[in-house]
């Protein structure tokens, strides 16, 4: 039987499958079918909230005892439960898209999907949609008990925020990129690295301490990650009362450098993957 592409097909058919309406209702289906996931799923959505519920909690508490017994300002303090929700929404954002995909890879899906007229890039795109849904569904709950049970409001640095959070979401997106990838070329024996990529980063990172504490190697590695400004940015902001507008167009930068590459490296694999038959025994 001939195989019958979409370039075989007839104009109108053609501009159905291929059109932006086509290409959104791809998107929407695959964002949908993960919504009725976490939606239907208690046990799911207690998961995305406790753990950045834990570590705000743990950190606040600490906060809390250096204000009272140090004589460190409340406001350099306040760098520690800052830095934390700041991490956790380059945590979870990473998660939840990396996640995302690994569920059709767990139940077998991943095969049917890239059968069907749905195209690398709105994978992509629905996983965007995807990790943003996780991230609020994990982050608002928790900056707002941060607000109430230690008196910072993340929300109250105002453009600054807007800023620190596009920075990190971007981020996050290259590295669920790259973590895919390395599931596309090694299987399933790789994806413990969707978990460990990001944690990987953290000490040079510089969530918790200046870009000079690192030695001189590990500052020119941590200058070439976009959330080392987004950090440098907060503590500007919370103890110089500066943002500072050259740092985030350095990170802006780095970022469209960071998802480029991994876009490209997550393209290439997987279609060395599709060229080797390995989709459809992935998951096994």
């Amino acid at each position: 039987m001939k195989e019958t592409t979409i370039s075989a097909l007839p104009p109108v058919a053609r501009h159905a499958q291929s059109g932006l309406a086509a290409s959104l209702r791809r998107i929407g289906g695959m964002v949908r079918r993960h919504w009725y996931v976490i939606r239907s799923s208690g046990p799911r959505t207690l998961e995305l909230v406790f753990w950045p519920l834990v570590s705000m909690l743990t950190w606040g508490f600490l906060q809390t005892h250096l204000a009272a017994t140090t004589s460190l300002p409340a406001k350099a303090a306040g760098l520690l439960i800052g830095g934390v929700l700041l991490w956790d929404i380059l945590v979870r954002s990473q998660l939840g898209f990396s996640i995302a995909f690994l569920e059709d890879v767990w139940s077998r899906n991943l095969g049917h999907l890239l059968m069907s007229p749905l195209r690398p890039i709105e994978l992509v795109a629905a996983l965007v949609v995807v990790s943003l849904i996780k991230l609020t569904v994990a982050m608002v709950p928790v900056i707002f008990i941060a607000h109430v049970m230690f008196g910072f409001n993340l929300l109250s640095l105002g453009l600054a925020f807007i800023v620190f959070f596009a920075n990190l979401t971007i981020m996050s997106w290259a590295l669920g990129l790259f973590s895919i990838g390395c599931v596309l070329r090694w299987g399933m024996g790789a994806e413990s690295i969707a978990w460990l990529v990001v944690f990987l980063l953290l000490p040079i990172s510089c969530v918790y301490y200046p870009v000079a504490t690192l030695p001189p190697i590990l500052q020119a590695v941590a200058l070439c990650l976009p959330s080392t400004y987004v950090f440098e940015g907060l503590r500007a902001l919370v103890l110089e009362q500066t943002f500072r507008g050259d740092l985030m167009l350095r990170a802006f930068a780095l970022n469209g450098l960071w998802v480029a590459a991994c876009y490209g490296l997550f393209t290439y694999l997987l279609a060395e993957a599709r060229t080797k038959g390995s989709l459809v025994q992935m998951g096994e």
